[in-house]
């Protein structure tokens, strides 16, 4: 496999690296991470001169697409379309396996359900979806997303592949990679004493991520954003609440984008 170089914008460090070790750990957890891989450190040396977005119009460019509509200013209301899906709008997707997890809750607290796109790059391979829960609340079908991302990661990381998550759930996020661990010293109690909520969720959900840490990215995306990876998870986690589906399985009709993407959303 040819040697690959990636730029870092926004991490804990900036820069250009050839280890794509080093780039998930500075940018680990970070909600506004910004980095791309490229085939040539002269390329990603010129990149790094100039930003990501930058960076994103070319490359869109490039493979002879349009250059994002999240980049460009019109006096048009913006509308909804298929056409319009990406799967790596304002997100990187050169981790070899990039899992989108989202949770659906309907009311809330009420009826919900967790789901899960996982991409081979930028190619779509699996959907699942389930995890009814009757009372359950968005934070608690958010946090099954993550529970059940992680899981997937564990075995794809066994495998030697590259993993990054991305999740809606800003709340989710912190409380796995920023809050969990003042929690747990508190004997997972907040600062004012109070116990936490959703604990053995939390707990489950940290626990395992203090095994794969090292080997995974986390970031945050923007919640019906016209985001591929995101609204078919979306999908998903409506499916599993709307079939009441207990268990976390496979979807095993026809991967058909457009028909999954006409399904209910939440």
């Amino acid at each position: 496999m040819a040697k690959k170089f990636y730029v870092v914008w926004k991490g804990a460090q900036t820069g250009v690296f050839d280890n794509w070790g080093t780039v998930q750990n500075v940018t680990a957890g970070r909600s506004d991470a910004q980095f791309m891989g490229f085939p040539s450190k002269a390329e990603a040396e010129a990149a790094f001169k100039e930003n990501y977005t930058k960076a994103l119009m070319k490359r869109s460019l490039a493979k002879g697409g349009s250059v994002p509509s999240s980049n460009i200013t019109s006096s048009k209301k913006k509308t909804t379309s298929t056409k319009s899906l990406s799967s790596s709008r304002n997100v990187s997707n050169d981790a070899d396996i990039n899992i989108y997890c989202d949770g659906a809750c309907s009311p809330n607290p009420g009826k919900s359900g967790t789901g899960i796109a996982v991409y081979q790059r930028s190619t779509l391979s699996s959907l699942w979806y389930g995890l009814y829960e009757p009372n359950g609340t968005n934070n608690t079908a958010e946090l099954n997303g993550i529970l059940e991302a992680f899981k997937l990661a564990k075995g794809f990381i066994s495998e030697g592949k590259s993993v990054q998550i991305l999740s809606d759930s800003k709340y989710s996020i912190d409380c796995i990679t920023k809050w969990a661990t003042g929690w747990k010293n508190k004997g997972w109690k907040k600062a004012d004493g109070q116990p936490i909520k959703n604990p053995e969720l939390v707990q489950a959900c940290y626990s395992l991520y203090q095994e794969i840490k090292k080997n995974i990215v986390i970031n945050h995306v923007k919640g019906h954003a016209n985001i591929e990876g995101n609204e078919l998870s979306d999908r998903m986690a409506v499916l599993g609440r709307m079939k009441q589906e207990i268990n976390f399985i496979q979807f095993t009709g026809a991967i058909d984008i457009k028909e999954i993407l006409a399904m209910p959303s939440g």
